[in-house]
């Protein structure tokens, strides 16, 4: 056997090896979740754990909850993530889910500027809260992006008996973004928004925001989590997908949210072992 051949063979096994090592390398999955879990630093934490433990990487699209839902709708994620329990179950029930898991809760606040113009500082009624903000008319910034957060707000202004879209423009500002942008235009603004809490103890920007606003059961924030079907879409990574959300759901993943904290301050609280909380 001639030395060139022999060079011939050893180049056409490396190309064989090299792309099955990349294929090995490469057991990854994707995730759609909402901006909340990713500003906050909660993937941060916890998708390190899960990867060192099983070996899949996981991709996380962040976007508001309806666009994470969407991108579940096309087959383009394996996991969707996401805070907005009604329209997860018609996810699962149009066939798009194959079952909807509540993880964990972590709440709403209202934040704006400190000086308070509509004098909503300590109320613990939303309801009144937020007439108070509309008939002072306070700046208030919406996301506007269909994001969970953005359809809670919309259901808290419904259950206190105010549509804001008349003041559109005025007073209430819709920005079609997410969290982080939307506290940014609310600290430059001096104006009121509506934000998770988890979101807000990683936000650094705060300028004169304040916390105004909490502990209503109105703005319990609850996540659940579901795999893509793959039966609607064969291409799913059922496997690994389903091999996430168990992690998440098991006392390792839980753990592992609660275990997740700024200045000592645990974000989210995981639930999954828990009855689906009526709400």
């Amino acid at each position: 056997m001639t030395r060139m051949f022999r060079r011939g063979i050893l180049a056409a096994a490396l190309a064989l090896v090299v792309p099955l090592a990349a294929m090995a390398q490469e057991r990854s999955i994707t995730v759609a979740s909402t901006t909340s879990t990713e500003q906050s630093g909660l993937f941060g934490h916890i998708l390190p754990v899960f990867t060192r433990e099983t070996g899949i990487a996981v991709r996380v699209v962040a976007l508001g909850t309806g666009q994470a839902l969407d991108v579940g709708r096309r087959g383009d994620a394996d996991v969707v993530f996401v805070h907005d329990r009604a329209a997860e179950q018609r996810f699962v029930a149009e066939g798009f889910g194959t079952e909807r898991r509540h993880v964990m809760f972590n709440d709403f606040v209202i934040v704006g500027p400190a000086a308070d113009p509509a004098r909503v500082a300590g109320l613990t009624d939303t309801n009144a809260a937020l007439r108070r903000i509309a008939e002072a008319r306070a700046p208030f910034v919406s996301r506007g992006d269909r994001s969970g957060t953005h359809a809670a707000e919309l259901r808290l202004w419904q259950q206190a008996g105010v549509d804001p879209l008349p003041g559109r423009g005025a007073w209430y500002r819709e920005i079609g973004q997410g969290m982080g942008p939307a506290l940014n235009t609310a600290a430059a603004q001096g104006a009121h928004v509506l934000t998770d809490r988890g979101t807000w103890l990683s936000f650094r920007n705060r300028q004169e925001l304040r916390v105004l606003v909490e502990g209503d059961a109105r703005l319990f924030n609850q996540y659940g989590i579901m795999l893509v079907n793959p039966r609607r879409h064969p291409h799913v990574k059922a496997a690994d997908g389903q091999r996430f959300v168990d992690w998440v759901l098991s006392p390792a993943g839980q753990a592992a949210i609660a275990g997740y904290r700024i200045n000592g301050e645990q974000l989210f609280f995981p639930n999954a072992a828990l009855p689906e909380p009526v709400s």
